[in-house]
């Protein structure tokens, strides 16, 4: 009884009572769209204005890569050979601490990484079906239907990165549909349907959207749908269609491309708190201190404050000289391993990376608490400043505004040269182009030297363990986390999935 009444709630989330709220990109983008709860959509979706209101609603899942205690940043850095999960102890987070391990069942996965972008495509679905009826232009229709297409895509990509064997679900579920026997789709029909998608989207959104424009930051471009759908490809093994999307988003490696993109001067920069939509975001989730998080509502997609912050910071920080980081304590997760620290301790991008600690305490600059997983190197990009804190009602804790970016531009430039296979003039233009930026001399191009780079420009960032498992080195670079071969390549699909569905358990769980 008790997992029948939750595929019910569930199912109720994924028909009509879906609570359109604000979109935690902002403090201008929808800004002031309130929380409406549950609502009777028969009588939704009649104007612009309430069509805009659905639509910032499918924005609001982009909170779950840095939102939340589950924020799938900092848990998926904890199954890389870049980082631990670190944390209070080995108890603090059943889901990320089985991660770590591989450990990991269908009771301790996080059951929010299937149910919060499964309500994220169904938003898009509702959208998408009763949005020709409401009274709007047809342009301003049809770039709200791209817009929802591309993140419904993009929310399926992720499953399918998750979790792989899914069901494909394009349209409403109704009370008379017989939503305990969908089953799951052949993954590759789920690329298809998402390939297809965005391609047919591209033409109905703006070629791009300024970072002055404060109206529409943060919000799906030409270039953010090109380089979601390369992305896509790229995992797809469609190499060639990868590298041409690539292109299209990279222009000349080094110089702005059409979509204005262009590499910051200053890697630095890409990690100060108030830095945010640079030239070289393509898609970030924007987040908010004005939004009031509070521990009641903590990762139920009400909070809009990025969580990685307090979540990575060292516990019991003090700092003793001027001259250390002006840091709060957070909560010790994703330490960083020493290998890590080995191969980037002569790279120019290292001090930005990790905050070496250990050094500072031997120094007698400040003092911390080690805790679970100690090495002494905590991610520096995220760390959550002093003068971050928020002042406004809410817990301090839950409301950093620094963003968190999905995509961006060093990123594509070497998913491009991978997909070019690592190899030829191009490959190696893009892979110097990152180089160059943080002073480092060219090396000749490879698929091995794009890994690397890749590993060193990207660290932190959540990347890694997909990398890792997209390239096939996950086995012997995680063996000895005990990283099982045609096991952990996939998480467990949540216990309660399974109960009275069609739904199967992935293999080896």
């Amino acid at each position: 009884m008790k997992n029948r009444f939750y595929k019910t709630i569930l199912l109720v989330v994924l028909t009509s009572g879906i609570g359109f709220s604000s979109v935690s990109c902002g403090d201008e983008f929808i800004e002031d769209v309130q929380n409406k709860g549950a609502f009777d959509s028969n009588n939704y979706f009649q104007n612009e204005e309430q069509s805009f209101s659905a639509l910032v609603s499918v924005y609001d899942l982009l909170r779950k890569y840095s939102g939340g205690f589950e924020n799938t940043v900092t848990f998926f850095n904890a199954g890389s050979d870049d980082f631990y999960s670190g944390g209070g102890s080995p108890t603090d987070g059943a889901g990320i601490q089985s991660f770590s391990n591989f450990s990991i069942d269908q009771i301790s996965v996080p059951k929010t990484y299937w149910n919060d972008f499964y309500q994220g495509i169904a938003r898009a679905n509702l959208l998408i079906q009763r949005i020709p009826d409401a009274k709007m232009n047809d342009q301003t229709r049809n770039r709200f239907i791209a817009e929802a297409k591309t993140l419904r895509a993009l929310y399926y990509f992720e499953l399918l990165k998750m979790f792989g064997n899914i069901p494909l679900i394009l349209k409403p579920i109704t009370a008379t549909d017989d939503y305990y026997n969908i089953p799951q789709a052949d993954p590759q029909a789920v690329y298809s349907q998402i390939e297809s998608d965005i391609e047919a989207s591209i033409n109905d959104l703006p070629l791009a959207i300024a970072p002055t424009n404060k109206a529409e930051v943060g919000r799906i471009s030409q270039g953010t749908a090109r380089a979601i759908l390369g992305k896509i490809y790229l995992y797809n093994n469609k190499k060639a269609q990868a590298a041409a999307q690539f292109a299209e988003v990279n222009g000349t490696p080094g110089q702005a491309s059409q979509y204005g993109y262009k590499l910051v001067v200053n890697y630095d920069d890409l990690w100060k708190a108030g830095n945010k939509f640079t030239s070289e975001s393509i898609l970030e989730v924007m987040h908010t201190n004005k939004g009031n998080s509070d521990w009641p509502f903590w990762g139920q997609g009400k909070d809009e404050g990025n969580s990685i912050c307090i979540m990575i910071g060292p516990r019991g920080y003090d700092r003793l000289k001027t001259s250390a980081p002006d840091i709060v304590s957070g909560w010790a997760f994703n330490t960083a391993t020493e290998d890590l620290y080995n191969f980037m301790a002569s790279d120019p991008r290292v001090k930005s990376t990790i905050l070496n600690a250990k050094q500072l305490a031997a120094n007698g600059e400040i003092k911390y608490s080690p805790a679970h997983n100690d090495t002494g190197y905590f991610l520096n990009k995220y760390l959550p400043t002093r003068d971050e804190v928020s002042n406004l009602p809410g817990a301090p804790e839950l409301n950093y505004s620094r963003n968190y970016i999905v995509i961006r531009l060093a990123d594509t430039y070497l998913m491009e040269a991978e997909a070019l296979n690592g190899s030829g003039a191009r490959a190696q233009a893009l892979l110097d182009a990152v180089r160059t930026r943080v002073g480092l001399p060219s090396v000749p191009v490879s698929l091995q030297a794009v890994k690397d780079e890749r590993r060193r420009e990207l660290a932190g960032e959540g990347h890694r363990w997909f990398d890792l498992v997209r390239w096939g080195d996950a086995p012997s670079k995680l063996a000895s986390r005990g990283f099982k071969a045609n096991r952990n390549e996939l998480l467990p699909i949540p216990y309660n999935e399974l109960l009275n569905t069609l739904i199967k358990q992935n293999p080896g769980y």
